[in-house]
């Protein structure tokens, strides 16, 4: 797969360039040897009997080139309370796929309110102070036209990230588009 477009929001791009260079040329190196194969057959009226590139296929290639690199899962596990309540839920958690020192990968391949969580899980392990830059792999919108329909494209996240201006997420962040 190749790179096609990136954006930086509140200086991502330039914190891994200036403190983590290794890490970035990993998450070039990642990129470039996932080899994207349309082994999906769509089932859905719209497309129906076409052979689609699948995400299941890819985010398994991801996880073992980013394990391969010693990048891990991070969780966070906590109990949920709610104020002037007895109501106590433990189990609860956040987790980033892919974690090496304090850069968070995650890729997304999935429904767009997907893609909008994984900026939260950066803002919340960034808060926690075990995070300096998040980092999002998604599909272009070229690429998505030719997955199942659900999964989303970056050129809406960076739209809506750039429409909120510095609010949220207020994390450096780096979002990667790829294609085939």
């Amino acid at each position: 797969m190749k790179v096609v477009y990136e954006y930086s929001h509140l200086g991502g791009a330039e914190i891994l360039t200036v403190r983590y260079p290794e890490y970035q040329k990993e998450i070039y190196k990642v990129v470039q040897g996932i080899k994207a194969r349309r082994t999906k057959i769509s089932k859905e009226k719209t497309m129906k009997g076409r052979e689609l590139y699948s995400p299941l296929d890819m985010n398994q290639q991801f996880k073992r080139a980013f394990n391969g690199l010693g990048y891990e899962e991070m969780r966070d596990t906590y109990t949920i309370r709610l104020p002037q309540s007895d109501v106590a839920i433990s189990g609860a958690y956040k987790q980033i796929d892919f974690v090496k020192e304090k850069v968070l990968v995650e890729v997304q391949f999935g429904k767009y309110a997907f893609m909008f969580y994984d900026m939260a899980k950066f803002q919340y392990f960034f808060n926690e102070n075990k995070a300096d830059v998040g980092v999002e792999i998604v599909p272009c919108h070229g690429l998505h036209k030719q997955m199942s329909t659900g999964v989303s494209y970056g050129e809406q996240l960076i739209h809506d990230i750039e429409r909120l201006k510095r609010h949220f997420p207020a994390v450096p962040v780096k979002v990667i588009l790829i294609d085939v």
